[in-house]
C-alpha cells in the first residue's frame, strides 16, 4: 500500500508544481510532511512529547 501512497504524493507534488509553480509545490510539501507527522503520531508510531520536551 506505501508505494500506492508514494506514488500519489509524488503524482500531486508534480501536478502542484507544474500548474501552480514553486510556491504551490512547497506549500503542498510541507503540508504533506506535517500530515505524515501527524498521522504517525496518531498511530502511536512518533511520540511528539519526547521531539518537544527538553533534556536537562
Amino acid at each position: 500500500m506505501w508505494p500506492i501512497v508514494g506514488l500519489a504524493f509524488g503524482t500531486v507534488l508534480g501536478l502542484a508544481g507544474a500548474f501552480g509553480g514553486f510556491g504551490a509545490f512547497g506549500l503542498v510539501l510541507v503540508l504533506g510532511l506535517l500530515g505524515f507527522i501527524a498521522g504517525r503520531a496518531y498511530e502511536g508510531e512518533l511520540d511528539l512529547a519526547e521531539l518537544f520536551t527538553r533534556r536537562g
